[in-house]
């Protein structure tokens, strides 16, 4: 079997791995670089548990090749929680009850650090009423069209919503 050597950074860590070209960016954090938050939902790109900020941008990181992200900054749940202290992000999660089971928790946070990044930037979304406008108003609807991709079998929609409006409050 062929192998491929490339390097990225990982949570701040320079990480040089040697792979199958054929091994997905989520398979090389949890099975080669045992970051295992990132889950393994449907392995299809449509539930959004293995989201993580690929130079700050979210992806579905069961989609995407790790041979792809040769010098690349990955951020996965792990780097969230500095010094034993959590995240915003985590913190308002766990104050508005934004998870039951915990499953997609570590993408919807993901998810969500990445969608407050591309509000700040003035990216419009498909609900954003004025596409020219870059201070985009941070509605409900807004919230749950650009969380769309990251589901909740638990249905704890109304409570992640509200986490990420406070944190972005």
């Amino acid at each position: 079997m062929q192998t491929v050597s490339f390097s990225m950074n990982v949570n701040g860590r320079a990480e040089t791995l040697t792979l199958d070209p054929r091994v997905t960016l989520l398979d090389a954090l949890r099975e080669h670089l045992d970051l295992t938050g990132s889950k393994k939902g449907c392995d299809h790109g449509q539930c959004g548990a293995c989201t993580v900020l690929v130079n700050g941008r979210r992806i579905n990181a069961c989609l995407s090749l790790a041979v792809m992200h040769e010098g690349d900054e990955i951020t996965t749940i792990e780097r969230f929680a500095a010094d034993g202290e959590l995240d915003a992000l985590q913190a308002a999660f766990v104050e508005h009850d934004g998870f039951q089971c915990g499953y997609c928790t570590p993408g919807q946070i993901c998810s969500a650090a990445g969608m407050l990044r591309e509000i700040a930037a003035g990216m419009p979304s498909h609900v954003t009423a004025d596409f020219s406008e870059t201070d985009i108003a941070l509605t409900d609807e807004e919230i749950r069209e650009r969380m769309s991709g990251n589901l909740c079998r638990c249905a704890a929609y109304p409570n992640i919503v509200a986490a990420i409006r406070q944190v972005a409050a």
